[in-house]
């Protein structure tokens, strides 16, 4: 069957052949339409529009969870995705923009990426460590979900007062991430005149900013007290020359 890939409206793409998914450990079952879902998916159309041997109509997902599954049905006959209106909104979400790149559906990533935008924007909010490490764990280095985040991230890391432990602990953990967040800031081409240069400023800071972090050095209050009966190295020698004399 041959593929157009323009614009069609809804109707031109709701035709008589159906096809059968099942979804997660239940089998939850859907019945789609089989142009529909395969004119919004490359995935798809490789499955139920095999060019040699029988045709399928019969599809399994069971890796995947009913609510994001439910989430893609509404989108696949809509092509809306509903803003989230909590954190715990964005659960299900994420799981649908990993579906959309797994199944190569570019319009729902963008959807999804835009959603997950809106919220953090309108909530002024940032994308917390486990959002973060779940996309991690699931997406590949150029996964547009990773670089939005990052750069969430990064913006966040950068503006704000100190380095939240959990946060650091993450980047130590995670190369990539860590990589990830120096590429994002690099990507600002912020202006040299506005980045602090440590080549034309004095050492003294870094130094008493590491000793405020527990460096230890000899000036610390913890100096040996020489009259208490201690003899300083130097007086050593000296009563050592004298016995000798």
């Amino acid at each position: 069957m041959a593929f157009d890939s323009g614009d069609r409206p809804l109707h031109e793409l709701l035709s008589r052949d159906m096809v059968d998914i099942y979804v997660g450990t239940e089998n939850t079952h859907w019945i789609l339409h089989e142009k529909l879902l395969c004119y919004r998916s490359r995935f798809f159309r490789n499955i139920f529009w095999r060019k040699t041997g029988k045709k399928e109509s019969v599809y399994g997902l069971p890796d995947e969870e009913d609510e994001p599954f439910k989430l893609f049905v509404g989108w696949l006959y809509s092509e809306r995705i509903p803003t989230p209106r909590t954190e715990e909104d964005l659960s299900p979400l994420l799981d649908v923009y990993l579906m959309a790149e797994k199944w190569e559906i570019k319009k729902l990533m963008l959807e999804v990426l835009d959603a997950v935008r809106t919220y953090y924007h309108e909530t002024d909010t940032w994308p917390s460590l486990r959002r973060v490490q779940y996309i991690y764990s699931n997406s590949d280095v150029e996964s547009p979900m990773r670089q939005l985040l990052v750069s969430c991230v990064a913006r966040m890391l950068v503006t704000g007062e100190g380095m939240p432990r959990h946060w650091q602990s993450a980047l130590c953990n995670n190369g990539q991430l860590a990589v990830d967040v120096i590429l994002c800031v690099q990507k600002w081409n912020l202006e040299p005149e506005k980045i602090p240069e440590p080549r034309e400023q004095s050492v003294a800071p870094i130094m008493k900013e590491a000793q405020a972090h527990g460096l230890k050095t000899d000036d610390d209050d913890e100096k040996l007290d020489w009259g208490d009966g201690l003899t300083p190295p130097q007086s050593r020698d000296q009563s050592q020359a004298d016995e000798d004399e």
